[in-house]
């Protein structure tokens, strides 16, 4: 399957890597704002073509799936583009700025029969799957605290006083879209949607959350997921219940899974290795379920992205949070 990407960082050149590691996507397109960029990123990957129109990309022949990487404002219309061409889109987390552009983008994929993809690496490595599997070893849930914190070196850039697009409003930036989706796609994957969800966030000048401690209510229990990207924390996630917890060394790409008994308090370790370069797992995925048709299964990754960002965008409406594009 022929492979076109929308970015030129950093998160862009692992998910091109992890897609000539996964033998199923062959890159022949890169997309930059500038030429030069384009040309230097295509060169380095070896892709035949590179292009600084959209436009022109988008109806190009070269292509059958596009990955974007852009800012997250920008993520709607660029999708819209490919999709309206008949392309497949994976979109680079998160997905969109709200479920309005969800919901809109979903019709467009159906209406011109290709699918619309939400890159979020964690839930399809297979220690994801083994944690799935095993959750039933802890009895009844009785708590869960998912942690991913992890310090920007654009923060520091944020504070001399500029407004790089991680922090920015106009970006639909912030720590709960940035960070927070993934141990909250950890959550809904794992416990389903939240019957009610309450945030607490750290917001910073520019209106966006530089922290933040969200919380999820479900029938017996309570999961607490702290992000941030002004600060660090070494915390391992745990999910707790009466016959066991289960501690996750991360939340992504959940490197590792013990699982520790309450009664004999004895461990196991229940992951397994995965690849270093963990994009890999969604490559693969996503470019089955094209080759299949493989409808059930993107059905549930739809409603996975539709759930988290119902809540992020609650919790956003909580705390006054507003995008650029909802102005």
């Amino acid at each position: 399957m022929n492979l076109g990407t929308v970015g030129t960082g950093w998160i862009t050149e692992s998910f091109i890597e992890a897609a000539k590691l996964s033998g199923k996507l062959n890159i022949t397109s890169v997309y930059s704002r500038t030429e030069d960029k384009a040309k230097d990123l295509a060169g380095k990957y070896n892709a035949a073509h590179y292009f600084s129109d959209l436009e022109e990309m988008a109806k190009s022949p070269k292509i059958d799936a596009v990955y974007i990487a852009s800012p997250n404002s920008v993520h709607f219309e660029q999708a819209l583009t490919f999709l309206k061409n008949k392309k497949h889109v994976i979109c680079e987390k998160p997905i969109f700025s709200n479920t309005a552009e969800l919901e809109e983008a979903y019709r467009c994929a159906e209406e011109n029969g290709v699918y619309l993809f939400e890159a979020i690496r964690n839930i399809h490595t297979p220690n994801f799957r083994i944690l799935k599997e095993k959750l039933h070893m802890a009895g009844p849930l009785r708590s869960a605290i998912l942690p991913y914190m992890k310090y920007s070196s654009r923060y520091d850039v944020f504070l001399q006083g500029e407004e790089p697009n991680i922090f920015s409003s106009t970006y639909s930036g912030g720590a709960l879209v940035d960070l927070g989706v993934y141990p909250l796609f950890l959550a809904v994957g794992l416990f389903g949607e939240p019957k009610q969800v309450t945030y607490y966030p750290v917001i910073l000048r520019s209106g966006v959350d530089g922290s933040g401690t969200l919380i999820l209510e479900y029938q017996d229990f309570v999961c607490t997921i702290l992000c941030s990207k002004i600060s660090d924390s070494e915390l391992p996630c745990e999910i707790q219940g009466e016959k066991g917890t289960f501690v996750l060394e991360d939340a992504a790409p959940i490197s590792e899974i013990k699982f520790i008994d309450s009664h004999t308090k004895e461990s196991e370790i229940l992951s397994r290795a995965q690849e270093e370069k963990n994009m890999v797992y969604e490559c693969i995925k996503f470019a089955e379920i094209i080759e299949k048709n493989n409808d059930q299964e993107y059905e549930q990754l739809k409603e996975w992205s539709k759930k988290v960002l119902r809540v992020t965008e609650e919790a956003r409406k909580q705390s006054n949070i507003v995008f650029g594009v909802e102005r």
